[in-house]
This record gives structure tokens, C-alpha cells and sequence, in this order.
């Protein structure tokens, strides 16, 4: 992943657990496969101890990601946990007027369907991919079957479901007090943080979708950044040119959302 700024690069076997910071290592990229032999790139998965893997690894099913597909629908019964590899997915809230903003995202730190890991079957929250990937996929009732026998990776699950409740709980607060020029620049960063690449495919009606605001509106904060010499934009691209700078930019919340990379194997 791309180094944050201040720290030494990423040495992924010699992370700290995602469960006590101490005691786990995350294997390489690669290391692990499905039963088909598609590489693994997941943190989660490659965190999780080899039994458990074991009894998970058949049940793991190899998806493409493509842009604006949609996983889970708010409220509809969860079929499937996902797992990216690659790519962003965003969790938003929809209104019955057909407004959204998003809650929360999702790179290859996490999975989506966090409700059945615990037990439930529904989420309010609607998954779309917002930038294309691939992935696994696992139907719901085989997770729930191994969650049963897998307290370890249970536990990884909840912590994940604890730390991502953290990130929607500080996205409410940051669309509701934060101008949308520090919104902009700390949605960015957390997106690269998640996708590794200073290029983001995305555009300004996107980024409007998933602000809550319009898109003149963000096409003005976009500039600002642009201005600053944080970002450059072409069309359906935003890159990130100066990291330092954009992160001057955001508001607090990515500071608060930077400080558990770590325990979400981001750093």
C-alpha cells in the first residue's frame, strides 16, 4: 500500500495482529488461494489462521468487481459476504427521494455484509462498487457454519464490524460539520489509502453521489485542490500529486479514521 506520510514503507509479514497487535503475521499477496487457485489480496483473509482458512477456502468464490455493481441493496436479504481483492467499494444511504450519501468505504482491508457475521440477515446500507475490482465471494449461511467453529476468525470479523461502525459514525459527523473542500480531500485520501494508486478513476457526478452534494459544487472544491496543487483532474480521473498537501487540506475526521490503518492492515 502507499506509504503513509511520516512512516517507513509497508512490510506486510511483519505487521502487528489485527486482533492484539502482536502476535499475527499477514501473509503476502498471492500466498493464499481458493479452491480454483485465484490469488488472494485480502487482508482479512490473509489474516486469518490456517484452519480457518482451511474450512473457509472452498466456499470462496472468485468475482469481478465492475464499476456500479451493486452487492447488497439497503434492507434486502445479505445472500453474500464479499471480499475485494482490489477496488472501492462504498456503503451508502439511499432516500425514499433517491438522494444519497455515502457511510462508509471499503477496500481490500475488509468485506462488505458485515450484518451476517453477526448474526443478522439485512443491512441499511447499500453496497455499490464505485471503483472496478475482483474479489470473493462467500454465501451467507456457509459463513455463518464456519463462524460457528472459527472463534478466531470471528473475532477478526467483529473487530472489523467495531472499527468500520468507527469509520461511519466519523463520515455522519464529518458530512454534517466539515466544509466540503476537507470533506473532498479526506474522502480521497482514504481512497487511496485503499486502492494504492494516486490515480483514481472517478468523477465529479460520482464524487457528488457520494458527498451528498451537487456536482457544481464539488467541481468548485475540486479546483480549490487543483489550485493548491494537491490534485489534478482530467476527465473521469482525479490524481493525487501532492499527498502532504492534501492532507493539510482534509478535516480532522482522516487523522481519526488514519489512526486504525494499522489495526486494519492499511499501513
Amino acid at each position: 500500500m502507499t506509504p503513509l506520510v511520516g512512516q517507513n514503507p509497508p512490510n506486510k509479514c511483519s505487521q502487528g495482529s489485527f486482533v492484539n497487535g502482536k502476535n499475527l503475521q499477514i501473509l503476502h499477496s498471492g500466498e493464499r488461494t481458493n479452491s480454483a487457485g485465484k490469488a488472494v489480496s485480502n487482508i482479512i483473509l490473509l489474516s486469518i489462521v490456517e484452519s480457518d482458512y482451511g474450512a473457509l477456502r472452498p466456499h470462496l468464490e472468485h468475482v469481478e468487481l465492475p464499476n456500479h455493481l451493486v452487492l447488497h441493496e439497503a434492507g434486502a436479504k445479505l445472500e453474500f459476504a464479499y471480499f475485494p481483492n482490489r477496488g472501492l467499494i462504498s456503503l451508502v444511504v439511499a432516500m425514499k427521494d433517491g438522494k444519497t450519501a455515502e457511510a462508509g468505504v471499503v477496500g481490500n482491508e475488509g468485506f462488505t455484509g458485515i450484518p451476517a457475521a453477526v448474526g443478522l440477515s439485512r443491512s441499511s446500507l447499500q453496497a455499490v462498487v464505485q471503483i472496478t475490482g475482483d474479489g470473493f465471494r462467500i454465501a451467507v449461511g456457509a459463513l455463518q457454519k464456519i463462524l460457528e467453529s472459527a472463534p478466531h476468525m470471528q473475532l477478526l470479523l467483529n473487530r472489523y464490524a467495531v472499527l468500520q461502525g468507527m469509520q461511519v459514525a466519523q463520515t455522519a459527523a464529518c458530512n454534517r460539520l466539515h466544509d466540503l473542500e476537507q470533506r473532498l480531500a479526506r474522502w480521497l485520501l482514504m481512497t487511496q489509502d485503499r486502492v494504492d494508486s494516486e490515480c483514481l478513476p472517478i468523477t465529479h457526478d460520482f464524487l457528488a453521489t457520494m458527498l451528498g452534494t451537487n456536482r457544481s459544487s464539488v467541481s468548485l472544491a475540486a479546483g480549490i485542490l487543483q489550485r493548491e496543487k494537491s490534485i489534478e483532474y482530467s476527465h473521469g480521473a482525479v490524481t493525487i500529486v501532492n499527498r502532504r498537501k492534501l492532507e493539510e487540506s482534509a478535516c480532522e475526521c482522516y487523522a481519526i479514521m488514519q489512526q486504525y490503518n494499522g489495526q486494519l492492515g492499511l499501513e
